[in-house]
């Protein structure tokens, strides 16, 4: 309904009256309402109607229009004014009804191309090149993504999440699908929180929820995604900006410059939203959740305060928000604002199949891939993080596998030094049209473009600048009009000149893994060719280093080693020599370095610095290193360096601890083992963490050795963290897991053990646990493996029965072909040494007993040392 209307009815009305009884209208209004008698004195029929409309609104004025009309008996106008005003209503509604119908329709329209633009971001997954380019649903995967403890955000480098794929899974670990976060989150105005590190796979999960929906797969309750990136939300980070023009930066298809229609796009705020911050560790925003905060979106504020508000809730409440981030990037939002916080952690053993099933489109050479693979143990542990799965098969598919089996080790380097190759001679491939497999020339002929790229990913890493443009480039030497610069499939424009979001062009490396790889080369070629000047950033001690250490172990320690009689002596702890010598300098210096690194951005590049300084390592990037150094010498005494802070239990974290032992990984140190039990037995009283109890299970599952005994019952009082030790039952003969607090979610990696060719675990105890009816059904499928060697099972519960209600067979036993004749079910203890009996009522378990279990058909070649 229109004023104009409204207006035209009240000034027929009262020009129908004749001059007195307009004279008798302004004195009853002025009784009905606050107006100077002044202002209606000499006011005609459109000033009377003018004022009225202003002082009461037209709903209103029309009333008291046909209140006073009644009063002065004026019967005829009262009906006419009230039909005629009847009808504009009902005329009003319908337009208004069709106004509303045609911006439902523009919006859906509007919708429809949104998600169109949205799906056109997603739908393509970038391999290094852009001919490489897949369909996310043709190679996409599904990750294992389960809710994660937010207690733990605020403790654990990126580093540290070590192989997720071998952790068992805590009773809380339920699998959550990328499509299912925003269901999941029951909490009103909490967003949700993912982390994972750095190519485990959180940007391509986002990618395919917002596929998903764009086709209308999932999520259809949503109206529009936005996807915000935090490399690109950088580089309009210091703008005033409304959240409205903030979005129009990402989604040029909010523009416009019709009001009509800016108004009708205004409307999908009122809408249910969902807004994707990805990658939170790339941020260069304070993230200060104390400064102002936006309540509207046509209001302006820095980028800051627009993240925040989403946050928090007071921009949009309704809306759902989803950031991901990197682990030690993750506390900068506060937990009250989190109502469901998920990690990805990787692929499982199936998963890592079904990823090189679907990357290798031939059967054939994916079922090879994959033999191989599982040929070696720390290849195969590896490749729960996705990006080392894309990495292992580009380096599988370039060199044949049958040539291979000895010359690809394990090493993280060695890993990454193939993959360079294969990049640099897929370049020489296109450009030169021919393929070179001397790995030394064809590393010198490309000597230049990598000793510049490697050059920008140092000066880059030491900013912490994931993201680059192109002046940073030409800093670099690098010309980003020449073909050389994309066919390295090392650096990629990632985002073009779309719709005024910036007016430059941005770059990134394939990976951020990649960078700090040629970083770590760019560093040991400075110190090859003595360029001493690059490497002062090694020499420059912050306030942090200063502080880092306690001052009673700063007059102990010290980074330049001297053995005397067999012992590692420290004489102070004074940061390493500012001049840079010899090779373990640099590599102690670097250390140091590193363990400072307060978002662990360091820890890889690390490890990759270590691994080259291997003259195994430099031999393979010769043509590259113009000499090799024998590092025999520089790596004991690094060695000795890293152990020694290891000592410093009470001034260095678990977490850092763990970075170190990774190092002493990378560094092929053989002790490594010994020095973790010497760690543990050291410092019994310290709570491990889970990082730390995970590290222990990764590395024996790296070793070749066999454990005789593992004992989880000293780690008793950590329920929780000690299953992360779980998976290294796998390599020892004797399991000793009595009262571990465990359930039927911790069976899958005992039943595992069982089943692995060559299984090593000839005694079990399992007693006093909780492991309910699917606990047992899935032991007895381990027993039932034709690998399983197990001699000696005692299984007996903490109560008399347990309750997991879910329905399983009225009987469960192991199976026949171990046991031997049929037995009864007798429940009173009894010599059982050539049987085995599981007792399994409906969905009432009874294990009262100890039960030991004697292969009558397999006697033992080795027996248990522990064996009670």
């Amino acid at each position: 309904m229109t004023m104009a209307s409204v207006k035209k009815l009240l000034n027929d009305t009262l020009d129908d009256l004749k001059e007195d009884s307009r004279k008798r209208f302004k004195s009853y209004l002025k009784e009905d309402g606050p107006i100077r008698a002044g202002k209606l004195e000499k006011a005609d029929v459109t000033e009377i109607v003018d004022i009225m409309m202003e002082r009461f609104g037209a709903e209103e004025a029309v009333k008291i229009t046909l209140n006073i009309l009644r009063k002065m008996n004026q019967n005829r106008l009262v009906e006419e004014l009230q039909n005629n005003y009847t009808e504009v209503q009902k005329s009003s509604e319908a337009a208004e009804k069709h106004k509303r119908k045609q911006d439902d329709f523009w919006l859906q329209k509007f919708m429809k191309y949104h998600k169109m633009k949205m799906k056109e971001k997603v739908e393509h997954i970038f391999e290094c090149k852009k001919e490489n380019e897949a369909h996310l649903k043709d190679v996409f995967t599904e990750l294992f993504i389960t809710e994660g403890d937010l207690k733990e955000v605020n403790q654990e480098h990126e580093i540290l999440q070590i192989d997720k794929d071998i952790k068992p899974r805590k009773s809380q670990d339920r699998p959550i699908k990328c499509n299912d976060v925003f269901r999941l989150n029951k909490k009103k105005k909490k967003i949700v929180l993912t982390k994972g590190i750095a190519g485990i796979g959180k940007t391509v999960s986002v990618h395919k929820f917002i596929l998903d929906w764009a086709e209308e797969e999932a999520n259809q309750d949503i109206d529009c995604v936005f996807l915000l990136p935090f490399r690109r939300i950088n580089c309009i980070k210091d703008k005033k900006i409304s959240l409205h023009e903030f979005l129009q930066k990402f989604n040029p298809e909010l523009k416009t410059q019709n009001k009509p229609e800016k108004k009708r796009i205004c409307k999908i705020y009122e809408r249910n939203l969902a807004f994707i911050f990805d990658g939170l560790d790339e941020s260069r925003l304070p993230l200060d959740f104390d400064s102002g905060m936006v309540t509207s979106v046509e209001e302006r504020s820095s980028v800051d305060e627009l993240f925040t508000s989403l946050v928090n809730g007071t921009l949009l409440p309704s809306a759902h928000v989803w950031v991901t981030s990197r682990p030690a990037a993750a506390n900068q939002i506060p937990p009250e604002y989190v109502g469901l916080f998920t990690e990805v952690r990787g692929f499982t053993d199936q998963q890592k199949e079904e990823y090189f099933r679907k990357r290798i489109k031939d059967e054939t050479q994916a079922s090879r891939m994959i033999s191989h693979i599982k040929k070696s143990r720390s290849l195969y542990i590896m490749c729960y993080i996705p990006v080392f799965c894309w990495i292992t098969a580009t380096v599988l598919q370039d060199i044949p596998i049958e040539n291979n089996a000895e010359t690809i080790n394990t090493t993280l380097t060695e890993m990454y030094i193939h993959f360079l190759l294969i990049q640099m001679n897929m370049k020489s491939q296109k450009h030169d049209r021919k393929t070179e497999r001397d790995c030394p020339k064809l590393l010198d002929s490309n000597k230049t473009l990598i000793l510049k790229l490697a050059k920008l990913a140092f000066e880059q890493l030491k900013k912490e600048n994931i993201v680059f443009y192109e002046e940073d480039l030409r800093a670099c030497g690098i010309d980003v009009s020449e073909e050389d610069f994309e066919s390295t499939g090392m650096l990629t424009e990632i985002f073009q000149q779309e719709a005024g979001l910036h007016e430059m062009k941005v770059f990134c490396f394939v990976h951020l893994s990649v960078q700090e790889f040629l970083a770590a080369v760019y560093v040991f070629l400075c110190y090859l060719n003595k360029n001493m000047d690059e490497l002062q950033f090694f020499t420059e001690e912050t306030q942090n280093e200063q502080q880092f250490f306690s001052e009673e172990i700063q007059n102990e320690l010290q980074f330049s080693i001297e053995q005397t009689e067999n012992e590692v002596r420290p004489d102070h702890i004074n940061m390493p020599d500012k001049n840079i010598a010899l090779h373990d300098d640099l590599l102690k210096k670097a250390v140091w370095k590193a363990i400072h690194s307060h978002k662990g951005h360091l820890d890889l590049f690390l490890r990759f610095l270590l691994g080259i300084s291997l003259e195994s390592n430099q031999k393979l990037l010769r043509g590259l290193f113009t000499h090799t150094e024998d590092s025999k010498d520089s790596v004991t005494e690094t060695t000795k360096c890293i152990k020694k802070l290891l000592e410093y239990h009470n001034d260095i974290s678990p977490e850092t601890s763990v970075n170190l032992f990774y190092c002493l990984l990378e560094l092929n140190d053989n002790s490594l083992y010994t020095e973790i039990q010497t760690y543990l037995r050291s410092y019994p009283e310290r709570q491990l963490s889970s990082s730390m109890l995970s590290l222990m299970a990764y590395v024996l599952l790296m070793s070749e050795e066999v454990l005789d005994y593992l004992n989880l019952r000293r780690y008793n009082d950590q329920s929780e963290s000690c299953r992360n030790l779980l998976p290294a039952v796998r390599c020892c003969r004797k399991a000793e897991l009595f009262g571990c607090s465990l359930d039927h979610t911790c069976c899958e990696p005992v039943a595992l053990a069982l089943q692995i060719p060559n299984s090593p675990l000839i005694e079990l105890d399992i007693s006093n646990n909780e492991l309910g009816n699917r606990g047992v059904k899935l032991l007895s499928d381990g027993l039932e493996s034709p690998n399983c060697q197990l001699e000696i099972l005692s299984s007996r519960t903490r109560h008399h029965y347990c309750t997991d209600k879910e329905p399983e067979p009225a009987m469960m036993h192991v199976p026949e072909n171990l046991i031997g004749p049929a037995i009864g079910l007798d429940t009173e203890p009894q010599d059982t040494s050539d049987q085995v009996k599981v007792l399994a009522t409906e969905s009432e378990l009874l294990l009262d007993y100890v039960v030991a279990v004697q292969k009558f058909h397999k006697p033992s070649s080795h027996p248990c040392p522990y064996l009670v």
